[in-house]
């Protein structure tokens, strides 16, 4: 029995894995970076007048979140978003 009955099923995202779409998801995940970035210094920036008791900051960054897939345009983006931490 030679003959195989799996059908191969085109990719549901509709790109196909050339370097041209790497380059621009690439791109797109800078991007969402440096919005999430924009947005932290923003909150950072709200509360960094706020003190606890001790006189430590309120909010602090603590690391980074794992890694999680972001859906675009051009399909599904990794992003690494900061985590934040308040006291």
């Amino acid at each position: 029995m030679s003959e195989s009955t799996i059908t191969q099923l085109p990719d549901p995202s509709g790109f196909s894995a050339d370097p041209f779409t790497d380059v621009i998801r690439d791109g797109a995940r800078k991007l969402i970076e440096q919005a999430v970035q924009a947005e932290l210094a923003t909150l950072m920036a709200a509360f960094s007048n706020e003190k606890l008791q001790d006189g430590r900051a309120r909010l602090v960054r603590h690391g980074h979140l794992p890694e999680r897939d972001v859906m675009t345009g051009i399909g599904p983006v990794p992003v690494k978003v900061p985590r934040v931490r308040d006291r």
